[in-house]
């Protein structure tokens, strides 16, 4: 299996465990944040389709993070927390764990490639794996803690990333 058949599949197999983990939760606010992270599994999964086929490519920029930000203050706003089971915490764990292993991943095979343009959009890629990783943290601090998380969430470090 060449690099671009692993990383397609490691995109696919994430896409579909964020899409497992939405038929887990009931919260609407999360279903929403899992969604995106889904479908930023499958642009990854495109762009890599487009750079094992040597096509010029170029990863959008992703809002995910400002996104999920808004969600998490219309749930606090909404009070949105009702919903949350704690015993999903494994999961999110796992999933985060995922992103972690993806991440350095990328950033390996952006060392190893020779092509400027493939290095940069691996970097990217790895680049929105850390940002998954955050978000899931955020997640896993919710569902923790969700009444003081939300009285006591500041999202100015979000935007660090």
């Amino acid at each position: 299996m060449n690099i671009y058949d692993f990383a397609m599949q490691m995109e696919k197999d994430g896409e579909q465990y964020y899409r497992n983990l939405i038929q887990k939760t009931r919260n609407a606010g999360l279903k929403k944040i899992l969604d995106m992270l889904a479908d930023a599994e499958v642009r990854h999964y495109d762009t890599l389709q487009k750079m094992k086929k040597n096509e010029k490519t170029q990863l959008p920029d992703s809002e995910i993070l400002s996104k999920v930000k808004n969600i998490f203050m219309e749930m606090k706003a909404g009070k949105d927390t009702l919903d949350v089971n704690v015993s999903q915490k494994e999961f999110y764990k796992k999933a985060q764990e995922i992103e972690k292993k993806s991440r350095q991943f990328y950033t390996e095979k952006a060392a190893e490639v020779d092509n400027q343009s493939q290095r940069e959009t691996f970097l990217t890629i790895a680049d929105e794996e850390e940002r998954h990783y955050v978000i899931l943290e955020n997640i896993i601090n919710f569902i923790s803690q969700p009444s003081t998380w939300l009285e006591n969430a500041e999202w100015y470090h979000l935007d660090e990333y």
